[in-house]
């Protein structure tokens, strides 16, 4: 089967041709300006490639790259991890590159790890002003990937009570950017024992939903 990366053009996306489990290839976390702390849950994305290699049978680089959202970098990785509890501010010129790499096949997870809400959705309005987030319903195939979620995305991590909502932005019948509210998937995937109170079948649930995304990811 000719993935979405094979499709893409040599100019906009020169290193990534085409996906296949047993390619190597790595994944990033998107550095963003405004305040927030971009950075946050440090031990999270390499304890998820850890998981996903071990159980999908990917061959992903074990250590994440750094993407600055206005760089040309962002080109060179299938998928981008987002998180931060603060600010977040794109320029004109960044909402632009990051539309771009969006469209040209790339991949972006955006993972609320508590106050994120306010900032990232105008933000997500400059780079896609057409679109609107969406809720995806428990039935889609995002949740049913290797791991079954019958209810859609797990709460991992409490903070105001609030159900778990998984939305999307939604282009021309692809997922381009999948965002998590009040989950917290991120604090599920960092080291055990990092938040006492979460139990290993927590983080484990946690790990089990972040493959389902990487996995979706290359075979929607």
């Amino acid at each position: 089967m000719i993935s979405r990366w094979s499709l893409v053009v040599p100019l906009v996306l020169p290193l990534i041709m085409a996906f296949s489990f047993s390619s190597s290839y790595k994944i990033a976390r998107l550095k963003y300006n405004g305040g927030g702390d971009w950075y946050g849950n440090r031990t999270a994305l390499t304890n998820l490639i850890t998981f996903s290699n071990s159980q999908l049978g990917t061959n992903i680089d074990r250590e994440e790259a750094i993407a600055d959202v206005g760089s040309s970098t962002l080109f060179q990785y299938p998928f981008i991890y987002m998180t931060g509890h603060g600010n977040v501010q794109f320029s004109d010129s960044e909402a632009r590159n990051l539309r771009n790499y969006l469209l040209g096949g790339g991949f972006l997870h955006i993972d609320d790890n508590y106050g994120l809400d306010q900032y990232i959705r105008p933000q997500m309005k400059k780079v896609f002003p057409e679109l609107d987030f969406v809720e995806l319903p428990s039935s889609h195939p995002l949740y049913h990937q290797k791991f079954s979620f019958p209810a859609g995305l797990p709460k991992i991590h409490e903070h105001d009570g609030k159900r778990p909502q998984g939305f999307a932005l939604i282009y021309k019948g692809r997922v381009v950017c999948y965002y998590t509210y009040e989950a917290d998937l991120g604090n599920g995937w960092e080291d055990a024992g990092t938040y006492p109170g979460d139990s290993e079948a927590t983080r484990l649930k946690a790990l089990k939903m972040g493959a389902n995304i990487l996995q979706f990811t290359f075979s929607q």
